[in-house]
């Protein structure tokens, strides 16, 4: 019998294959049926980009994805040191990513150059596209995470990267100090001398009530288990979470903005324009920050750089030429993050704004 690893291992690497070969042939047999189209029934066309298709995935998966993933899965030579980002990931955008968002912009371009509008993609290749974009995204997230029992709080929801708080000491109150010190003046310990008529058993009572207020521990502020700890109440469901459902969450709302870049490219009056091309690169740069691990601190800079700021201007380029053809939230989104990050990232180590003002 295989052990749980085995099979959870084995499991991954099936539904990322899956995730590589799906969308390039859904998306390849939809740009033969075109071909078919455009050529009047023509069956070699068809059969030629079939064929090409599968060419490509087997090609690609002995020559680059399997040396890929035994370098990963063995951690040999320099795949070993990618700590900040994921190897895996930045080849299945490559891979396959690219090569479907450029089958999508050839058949905009074949069907504009004829003069004919017969398939532009609508729903299912865009879609099935970014769904495996984001299945090998959670699977990248939760693979070290075990598929039974509780997941490893500590490890997984936490960025261990930094320093650590592994010891905690008692610390002394500014009335304890006092205290001590005049001990150590020559007052006795267990009468302290009167000073500003308070008289010596007040200033203990007062002390010792500082050190022993109720205040909270400051491993509470650091302890993973503060901000996962179970409720005990008859509402105690509402307040349980897991850090491999709450992957599945995270993963879909950081792609959102892409996906909704990619939803506006199939619109008629920009699928068949050539506003096509600078929508699906721009998309296809966005999908590069997969390869970035999820609590890198590039991670930030990089949305800023291929997201948030060309997203912005294509979003309000595109509302002026042809109306709102995408959301304006996304474009104020867009926006505000591209200020607030060059605010509060440049803007605030200036030395006007580090004055202390009332704000």
């Amino acid at each position: 019998m295989p052990s749980r690893k085995t099979v959870k291992l084995v499991l991954y690497e099936v539904l990322q294959f899956a995730a590589l070969g799906v969308p390039i042939f859904v998306v390849m047999e939809r740009f033969a049926g075109l071909m078919r189209d455009v050529r009047e029934g023509d069956l070699t066309a068809y059969w030629l980009v079939v064929a090409a298709s599968v060419a490509y995935v087997t090609s690609v998966t002995l020559l680059v994805w399997v040396p890929v993933k035994y370098l990963t899965l063995k951690k040999r030579r320099c795949i070993a040191k990618a700590s900040q980002w994921r190897p895996t990931a930045l080849a299945y955008v490559i891979l396959c990513t690219l090569p479907c968002f450029a089958i999508l912009i050839a058949s905009s371009k074949v069907q504009t150059d004829r003069g004919s509008k017969l398939d532009h993609f609508t729903e299912l290749p865009v879609s099935l596209v970014l769904f495996c974009l984001i299945c090998v995204d959670v699977i990248e997230r939760i693979r070290p995470c075990s598929l039974t029992g509780r997941a490893d709080i500590l490890d997984a929801d936490l960025d261990l990267s930094g320093p650590i708080l592994t010891h905690l000491e008692q610390v002394t109150t500014v009335s304890g100090q006092l205290y001590a010190d005049g001990a150590r003046n020559g007052s006795p310990a267990g009468h302290p001398e009167t000073r500003n008529g308070s008289s010596p058993r007040r200033w203990h009572d007062r002390a010792h009530s500082h050190n022993h207020s109720s205040m909270p521990s400051p491993a509470y502020l650091y302890s993973s288990s503060s901000r996962t700890r179970s409720y005990s109440g008859p509402l105690r469901l509402l307040w349980a979470r897991d850090f491999r459902s709450e992957a599945f969450v995270d993963s879909f709302l950081f792609w959102l903005d892409t996906v909704e870049m990619v939803r506006a490219a199939g619109d008629p009056s920009i699928y068949y324009s050539n506003w096509i091309f600078p929508v699906f690169i721009l998309a296809f740069l966005s999908t590069l920050r997969l390869a970035i691990t999820p609590l890198n601190p590039l991670l930030s800079s990089a949305g800023f750089v291929v997201q948030d700021l060309p997203f912005s201007v294509v979003r309000i380029a595109l509302i002026v030429v042809f109306g709102y053809v995408t959301p304006v939230l996304y474009a104020m989104k867009n926006i505000l993050v591209c200020l607030t990050f060059v605010y509060f990232t440049f803007l605030t180590k200036l030395k006007i704004f580090r004055r202390q003002r009332m704000f």
